[in-house]
């Protein structure tokens, strides 16, 4: 009796560590370089769950006031990715949903983009929630067994609503609910990947 349940459990170890070696690869965690790079915190988490499919679901968060200019937000950006050859590496396109909510203001970017003036951000406080829908191109390449170097690039679109204020602390709205829609880059990302 002892003998068999002894090769009972040494059969359902080995079965054990056999699925979860098959299972290797299916699984990865990552960060967003650029995103550190803007004191965002942010984490992600992909899954293969087809010989060249996966998803992604990555999520980031800022709260921080810097030199008193206001980048706060929170984004949430589930993704379904295509691999031409094999999930997690090499080259993929994918489809994204993105959604969150933002307060913004004093900060000096000097440029328009299809019809979206970023220099309304400098003397101006948004304050509102978004949502959209994109396309992407990326490349993630084998470091070595654990460790990939993931680039990636999305385009689409982003509506919003908003109040405005005057200034980065004022409390005045000068409008609210205002509608924008937003087409232009909707994922930038070099991501750090580690896989299981």
């Amino acid at each position: 009796m002892i003998n068999s349940l002894k090769h009972s459990v040494l059969a359902c170890a080995i079965i054990l560590i056999s699925a979860i070696s098959a299972s290797a690869q299916d699984w990865a965690v990552k960060t967003n370089l650029l995103y550190d790079a803007t004191l965002t915190v942010n984490a992600g988490v992909e899954h293969r769950f087809a010989p060249r499919w996966s998803v992604d679901v990555s999520g980031n968060f800022n709260a921080w006031t810097v030199n008193e200019h206001k980048w706060k937000h929170w984004m949430v950006q589930p993704e379904a990715r295509y691999w031409f050859c094999e999930a997690i590496q090499g080259h993929f396109v994918g489809a994204h949903l993105l959604g969150g909510q933002y307060n913004v203001g004093n900060i000096d970017l000097p440029f328009k983009m299809l019809g979206t003036n970023f220099r309304n951000l400098r003397d101006h406080r948004y304050q509102g929630w978004y949502g959209g829908l994109g396309v992407a191109y990326g490349y993630s390449w084998i470091i070595n067994r654990h460790w990939n170097f993931e680039a990636e690039i999305g385009f689409g679109w982003v509506y919003t609503r908003y109040d405005i204020y005057p200034c980065t602390h004022c409390g005045t709205k000068i409008a609210e609910k205002h509608p924008h829609n937003y087409v232009g880059p909707t994922k930038a990302a070099l991501n750090l990947v580690y896989v299981f």
